[in-house]
């Protein structure tokens, strides 16, 4: 352990080192190993640190048997004696407040109500924890929040120590340490002993806030999603700056927009509604047009830019109004081509039949029955010949 700065020193960011290795793995990427670093390697469900090298980028950091790989954009020389390290603050900073943030929280969940956290995920936007609970209330939750919170404003330090096997027993461990050499705990006085490698301030006060934004069942259990320290910050102006833009627009105080936002979506609903009555009678007028300019009781017509949707609509209203009548629509929409086939109760032709032979020439998909199917497929023909096509099969 030695070698690892983060361990001697979160808060160490600037370094100096030297090349043990350089090399490139089986993948064709190039890694640096130093006698020691600062860089956090992922692990434990925190990612890696980031930053440079004698100022070539570090794109990534993992621990392979032992030794730290710094993988970076381009070789470094190996002239230089030594390499200054550089890692990014604000991603470690971040990682080090989100990662003591569900210390404090998962600590919260247990000693109210027993509830375990199973596992943990630091992603780059939000924390998630899954409690080994089928249900969690709203009530419980806030309770959980407010207690962590209150830890958190109470300043507490934060120690990290390496421990014995035979040492586990002095401590209230919140989950059951899985290795026997190299313990390392992270503890908070009187709240929490918890295995853990991960990288941590050292006062409850610097993780700064925790705010749960949601929960959903996973199985049997609870997968619950939070943020903490300057993500909480972030997230808040996010939100303002939405509340602020939404406030005019709706003609409402941020405090009754969810009621304007109600309202709103009923009228919209009933101008759905009425759109929906209008197309509906403007349908069956178009469906009257078309059997006017039917020819042997065949309707053949082609379209741009029109929805397949509607014309199946369409053409279910033609034959319901004529129950001989057989229907050919095709439509040439963002160049592709799609069909509509369908015949009324009376006509006698096989409209899957004809949408097989449709589909063969445009190279497309379909199905349907006897009596209506649809189709679309590549351009490989015209609109037009695709319909004269129709209309000569049948």
């Amino acid at each position: 352990m030695k070698n690892k700065i983060f361990y001697r020193d979160a808060y160490i960011c600037n370094f100096t080192s030297k090349i043990v290795k350089q090399a490139v793995d089986e993948d064709g990427r190039v890694f640096v190993v130093l006698e020691e670093t600062a860089f956090y390697p992922t692990g434990g469900g925190q990612p890696h640190d980031v930053g440079t090298l004698n100022g070539i980028e570090v794109e990534d950091v993992v621990e392979i048997d032992g030794e730290i790989r710094h993988y970076v954009k381009m070789p470094l020389s190996e002239v230089a004696a030594d390499v200054l390290g550089a890692i990014d603050w604000e991603r470690r900073f971040d990682h080090m407040q989100q990662h003591s943030g569900q210390h404090i929280l998962s600590a919260a969940f247990e000693r109210l109500f027993n509830m375990k956290t199973l596992s943990f995920h630091l992603g780059k936007e939000v924390l998630t924890i899954d409690l080994g609970v089928e249900k969690l209330t709203e009530e419980d939750a806030w309770q959980a929040e407010e207690l962590a919170n209150r830890i958190i404003l109470e300043n507490r330090t934060i120690e990290s120590k390496w421990v014995t096997e035979q040492e586990l027993g002095n401590y209230h461990l919140r989950k059951k340490i899985a290795v026997t050499d190299n313990i390392r705990l992270v503890i908070i006085p009187d709240f929490d002993d918890n295995g853990c490698g991960g990288t941590h301030p050292d006062s409850t006060g610097q993780v700064a806030a925790i705010k749960i934004l949601d929960w959903e069942k996973q199985k049997n259990n609870t997968r619950l999603r939070f943020i903490c320290g300057s993500r909480v910050r972030k997230q808040l102006y996010q939100k303002h700056e939405i509340l602020t833009q939404l406030s005019p627009l709706l003609n409402a105080p941020e405090e009754t927009l969810v009621s304007a936002v109600r309202r709103q979506l009923e009228v919209v609903k009933d101008l759905e509604k009425a759109l929906d009555a209008t197309k509906e009678t403007l349908l069956r007028y178009e469906a009257s047009e078309c059997l006017k300019q039917s020819e042997d009781d065949v309707v053949a017509m082609k379209f741009t830019d029109r929805a397949i949707q509607e014309l199946q609509k369409l053409a279910r209203i033609v034959v319901a109004q004529n129950e001989r009548i057989i229907v050919f629509f095709v439509a040439e929409n963002d160049g592709k081509l799609q069909f509509v086939c369908a015949r009324g109760q009376s006509a006698g032709a096989d409209m899957k039949k004809f949408a097989g032979e449709a589909l063969q020439k445009i190279n497309g998909k379909g199905g349907g029955n006897e009596s209506f199917a649809q189709g679309g497929g590549e351009t490989l023909v015209t609109g037009e010949e695709l319909l004269q096509l129709l209309k000569n099969r049948l």
